[in-house]
């Protein structure tokens, strides 16, 4: 059986026609029925399904419909038409911060964290040695997050997310923040979680890591699928038509 099965998938966005300076303009305008949408399709009729413990890359221009895909998998948001199934529990790697709670420490947001991905205090306390080792932050545990940069976010983030057992890690280029080092590691320990069973999907722009770690790709393009095959293959045809200007 499919660990993620996504079937004729649709995700329509309203975009207002005109500007509203204020929330009481957007409101009075609501009412009288005086505002005015264009529909965006951010994608269309999308089906693919996912086998248990097998990598899977989407690729694919800004825009293409990658992150709205990797939310409607993880749940944060829900298609217009169509459905998405998942049959196991998820480590969403989505957007930098995401769950984290800026006003709080790093050992603050362990717990955090840990309870939104369902684990209880004593269970966070069991793994947080190896979280902060890790994310090599034991010089600012105790300092408030929102005082980090974008790296150490990432580097928390990604730490928090692969150190608890989950079947499924969905990764939206976060491997581009932190230095060359601290991506070597994380690449690591991508590799001992598939080895493990860990199912992967992955966005990244870097073909490199899109084929360094997945051996299937899909490529959609203005929300459509263009291309689902071997990672090689999808990746060589996808630069080829950005090569070409399409």
């Amino acid at each position: 059986m499919p660990i993620i099965q996504v079937e004729d998938v649709s995700m329509r966005f309203n975009l207002a026609q005109e500007k509203t300076e204020t929330l009481k303009e957007y409101a009075v305008k609501l009412l009288k029925h005086q505002l005015f949408f264009n529909e965006f399709y951010a994608l269309q009729n999308v089906s693919f399904s996912v086998e248990p413990g097998k990598s899977v890359a989407l690729i694919g221009r800004n825009g293409s419909g990658k992150s709205t895909m990797l939310k409607l998998i993880a749940g944060v948001m829900y298609p217009s038409t169509g459905s998405v199934t998942v049959n196991g529990e998820i480590a969403p790697l989505i957007e930098l911060g995401a769950g984290f709670d800026m006003d709080l420490t790093a050992r603050e947001n362990v717990f955090l964290n840990g309870a939104v991905l369902g684990h209880d205090r004593a269970y966070m306390q069991e793994h947080f040695k190896n979280i902060i080792d890790f994310a090599e932050l034991w010089d600012f545990v105790d300092v408030p997050v929102k005082n980090y940069s974008s790296g150490m976010i990432a580097r928390l983030g990604f730490a928090i997310a692969t150190e608890v057992k989950a079947d499924i890690l969905v990764c939206d280029e976060i491997l581009s923040v932190g230095d060359f080092m601290f991506q070597h590691k994380c690449h690591q320990r991508m590799e001992q979680m598939l080895s493990g069973g860990t199912t992967l999907l992955f966005v990244s722009h870097s073909i490199e890591q899109v084929q360094q770690l997945c051996k299937r790709a899909i490529w959609i393009d203005h929300g459509h699928i263009r291309g689902d095959g071997p990672s090689a293959e999808v990746c060589s045809a996808y630069v080829a038509a950005m090569e070409r200007g399409e």
